[in-house]
């Protein structure tokens, strides 16, 4: 499940590593976009458009929704706490940046600089 980043013999950085099996989904070849959210959440819809749209943008960026209320375990591992609540993973998986709440596009994009 969600494990601390391992950097090949380099102390751990503390960031969870997120991997196909904890999505449900294969991750972006360049970076993923992971969103939390619930049923009756009006900015998880939002979100949603937008971190869709950032994804289709961005070549090898993929975006995967989760159920909060469906996910718990996960949920918990990650201390997520809101809905929407979004993680930008590198290419390895790693969490590299974190939001609650409903994104701007420019922030999105922007935080993926840090995931590529």
């Amino acid at each position: 499940m969600v494990r601390e980043q391992d950097d090949g013999g380099r102390p751990e950085t503390g960031a969870p590593r997120l991997d196909a099996a904890d999505l449900g989904a294969e991750l972006g070849a360049r970076a993923t976009l992971v969103q939390f959210s619930s049923a009756f959440c009006a900015p998880c819809r939002a979100t949603r458009r937008v971190l869709g749209e950032v994804a289709g943008m961005v070549p090898g960026v993929a975006h995967v929704e989760i159920d909060a209320e469906g996910r718990l375990e996960l949920v918990r591992a990650l201390d997520v706490l809101k809905t929407p609540t979004v993680l930008v993973l590198d290419a390895d998986g790693r969490v590299v940046r974190r939001a609650v709440g409903q994104p701007r596009t420019a922030d999105v994009i922007a935080a993926l600089g840090e995931a590529v």
